[in-house]
């Protein structure tokens, strides 16, 4: 079988400057935006023509921060709390033979310059895209799939207990998709050290706080 090379065709600016704190799946965050922005090769408006006429598109993009020369063939999920191995191909991993990710994203509008705006992203900012493709709602939705340990988890929210305040120094566009990102548990399962003090980035602010129980205590916010 023939290798074959796949070129970016563009790159999504999001406010996610870390792993630590993107979202678990796309669509879970709906507030959380991201603008593509075409490389000069493919930055043609006859290449997304119709494109507007579609509510959600499918993102094939590169994992660029988890790149492995090794294979696994089995990885610890954190949501099984990190003790527990199943097939990379059981699981959404970023250590996978060809690091290629996937994401259903809202397309919001096409701007005039040809890039796109679209929200529920769960993408690192600068993150390669390889490709863009429509989503078709009656293709790509099974209403009587099965999502064995990924639904487990599924319903897991913590509450914000004190600090909440702090976050007003945010632009306030954002501080709802903030709130979102926390209260949807950015912490490995296995991390449960109600002394430690996590960070989180997020555009040009450093977010501290900690978590005991299910509750989220915000202790500083630094702008960057």
């Amino acid at each position: 079988m023939a290798d074959r090379k796949i070129t970016p065709i563009a790159e999504i600016i999001t406010d996610f400057n870390d792993k630590f704190g993107i979202p678990r799946q796309s669509g879970r965050i709906k507030t959380a935006m991201g603008k593509i922005v075409f490389e000069k090769k493919f930055s043609n408006k006859e290449a997304i023509k119709g494109l507007e006429e579609f509510s959600h598109l499918w993102l094939i993009f590169d994992f660029s921060k988890s790149h492995t020369e090794s294979f696994s063939p089995t990885v610890r999920p954190p949501r099984l709390g990190g003790n527990k191995r199943i097939g990379v191909f059981a699981t959404r991993s970023p250590f996978r033979p060809n690091s290629l990710g996937l994401s259903s994203v809202k397309l919001e509008r096409i701007e005039q310059d040809g890039s796109i705006i679209v929200s529920g992203v769960d993408i690192l900012s600068g993150t390669p895209i390889y490709d863009i493709k429509p989503y078709i709602p009656y293709t790509d939705i099974h209403n009587d799939a099965v999502g064995s340990y990924a639904q487990e988890n599924k319903n897991h929210r913590l509450v914000i207990k004190s600090g909440e305040e702090l976050l007003n120094v945010i632009e306030k566009d954002k501080i709802e998709t903030v709130i979102d990102c926390l209260c949807d548990d950015p912490r490995p399962s296995y991390q449960a050290d109600k002394n430690r003090v996590y960070n989180m980035l997020f555009g040009n602010y450093d977010i501290h706080f900690r978590i005991c129980d299910d509750e989220i205590s915000i202790i500083g916010v630094d702008k960057k």
